[in-house]
């Protein structure tokens, strides 16, 4: 009896187990594994965010690089451009230059020969003059001079085509 006693002791204490403390074990593991299935979703959904995240930064790097490259490959063509013309420029400026002093040399030059010209031809009307008057002092020089220039506009031929013929007489 006794063991019949402990057995109902027993399966009266399984049944109030089973029926009260059960069900509440039960709800506090299932609401646990809920809330630890809930934190390894969040978990893997922060590993994916931060894969994701890691993947944009890297693409983001990439693209940063990349156009860190066109823009340092722009601004070595944009140098090189830029150099290309101030280089032609100069160039240009130089041609000019040079053009301008070719001009300034052909323009003194002339005026040295204008002015020499006019240098020379007054010195020479002041020697033709010297002369003449040289010549013409002493009589002899006049007469002779005079009979010479006489004698030659007679050999001039005539307006009408024929040469006079000297006639030989003097002054």
């Amino acid at each position: 009896m006794e063991f019949v006693a402990e057995l109902v002791g027993f399966v009266i204490l399984v049944f109030v187990l089973w029926k009260y403390v059960l069900p509440l074990i039960g709800a506090m593991v299932r609401k646990r594994q809920e809330e630890i299935q809930i934190q390894v979703d969040e978990a893997e959904e922060a590993t994916r965010k931060l894969e994701d995240a890691r993947g944009r930064v890297d693409n983001a790097v990439q693209r940063a690089e990349a156009e860190g490259a066109r823009v340092r490959d722009d601004a070595r063509a944009d140098a090189t451009r830029i150099r290309e013309e101030l280089k032609a420029q100069a160039e240009a400026e130089v041609e000019r230059m040079l053009q301008r002093g070719r001009e300034q040399l052909v323009a003194d030059r002339d005026q040295a020969v204008r002015t020499l010209r006019t240098e020379l031809g007054g010195a020479s009307m002041e020697l033709a003059e010297r002369v003449i008057r040289t010549t013409l002092d002493d009589d002899r020089a006049r007469v002779g001079t005079v009979e010479s220039f006489l004698s030659e506009i007679e050999n001039l031929p005539s307006p009408r085509g024929s040469v006079r013929a000297t006639t030989g007489g003097g002054a």
